[in-house]
């Protein structure tokens, strides 16, 4: 190596961190701040954990079927909202409707509802449940 007039160009610097050395460090500590953040936000407006199980059908008639759901909820004080369906023979959805889960005491609840087909229908299921209950469900 050369060296410098040191009163022309100055004293010997200290050698500094290679620049992709930088370039690591600054996006680790991005990634961190990134990853920190996602887990308070989830924890904190994680939505309601909301599980809905098909418990049973019974076809009625021609045009409807009786469904009954077991829902299990995290927080069995809020609200949810459910979609139960009928199917026909060929799997096409020939009635659908939303039902409100009222709040309770216990975590899982089983619901009854009736569901008024196009067709006929051959099984009842369940769509899914969630915690977003549309505000017409909800009595003023």
């Amino acid at each position: 190596m050369i060296e410098r007039p040191a009163a022309r160009y100055g004293g010997r610097q200290q050698t500094r961190l290679p620049r992709r050395w930088l370039v690591f460090g600054v996006t680790a500590l991005a990634v961190v701040a990134g990853v920190a953040v996602a887990v308070f936000a989830a924890r904190q407006f994680g939505a309601l954990e909301v599980k809905g199980e098909l418990g049973a059908y019974r076809l009625i008639d021609d045009e409807t079927v009786e469904v009954t759901i077991s829902v299990t909820r995290d927080d069995p004080s809020q609200p949810v909202s459910c979609i139960v369906r009928a199917r026909s023979l060929d799997g096409a959805e020939v009635g659908r409707r939303e039902i409100l889960v009222e709040p309770s005491t216990h975590a899982t609840v089983v619901v009854d509802t009736i569901v008024k087909t196009t067709r006929k229908p051959v099984m009842g299921d369940i769509y899914g449940c969630g915690a977003d209950v549309p505000s017409y469900l909800v009595a003023p």
